[in-house]
């Protein structure tokens, strides 16, 4: 036989070799399937490089005096992949960060877009030489949600620490609010800081921390919510993870 019609042979041999084992695995339960789902993949691998390239006459010639040598070549793949789950971690952790840069822009952008309703809710609310500090609070709240207004809030009240016209009230409580991590490692808050008079900005601040604690007041208990959660129809639970994937 020539090179390329051992090759040919040997291709042959896989492929029956694999068309068996799909039509074994296919009379399975789905469960077995799943579990088998690599293996026959990796397989598959294997026919493909073999269709694209050839060994040479004593590599195909030994490959096809085995009676399954498509098997034997997943065994001897399976043993020796040391690489295969570094990989999968390293795509992870790429994706997770990338995602995770994203997310930080769009927080970013948002918490300018509440910087500027913030503004337009003081600027539209207050008329002869009053704020109503309620209607402009509520407005921005509606829009925004509370943690998001309180970030930007208290982000504001840190940046002027140094003044007077913020009540010690306030600079204590934004102390208290947790700040979004930077961008890229760059602090960029300046971009969401409102720049209305204090004085005003602080008033929108008493008036953003008292509608806050009555919308605490009026959430339920966690006794409540448990009594209010279904019995029925309970999610089954993951499994813990492993170490090593199964094969």
């Amino acid at each position: 036989m020539t090179d390329a019609e051992l090759n040919t042979a040997l291709y042959k041999k896989m492929f029956a070799e694999q068309e068996q084992f799909k039509d074994w695995l296919l009379t399975q339960p789905p469960e077995k399937i799943l579990e088998r789902s690599y293996e026959y993949s990796v397989r598959e691998d294997f026919l493909l490089a073999l269709e694209y390239d050839d060994l040479t006459r004593g590599q195909a010639a030994a490959l096809l005096a085995s009676p399954t040598p498509l098997d034997d070549l997943f065994h001897t793949y399976d043993a020796t992949e040391m690489h295969h789950m570094e990989e999968v971690w390293s795509c992870l952790e790429s994706l997770a960060e990338h995602r995770k840069a994203e997310q930080a822009v769009q927080e970013e952008r948002l918490n300018i877009s509440c910087k500027e309703a913030i503004e337009g809710a003081i600027d539209g609310n207050y008329k002869e030489n009053s704020l109503d500090a309620k209607a402009a609070a509520q407005e921005v709240l509606d829009q925004f949600g509370p943690e998001r207004v309180q970030t930007v809030l208290a982000a504001t009240v840190q940046d002027k620490d140094w003044d007077a016209r913020f009540s010690r009230e306030n600079k204590a409580w934004a102390q208290t609010v947790p700040m979004p991590l930077a961008v890229d490692g760059a602090n960029r808050r300046s971009r969401w800081l409102v720049d209305s008079h204090p004085g005003l900005v602080n008033l929108f601040v008493d008036q953003v921390r008292d509608l806050v604690r009555e919308r605490e007041k009026e959430k339920p208990s966690v006794i409540q919510q448990l009594r209010q959660e279904p019995t029925s129809g309970k999610t089954k639970a993951a499994p813990p993870k492993k170490r090593e994937p199964e094969r």
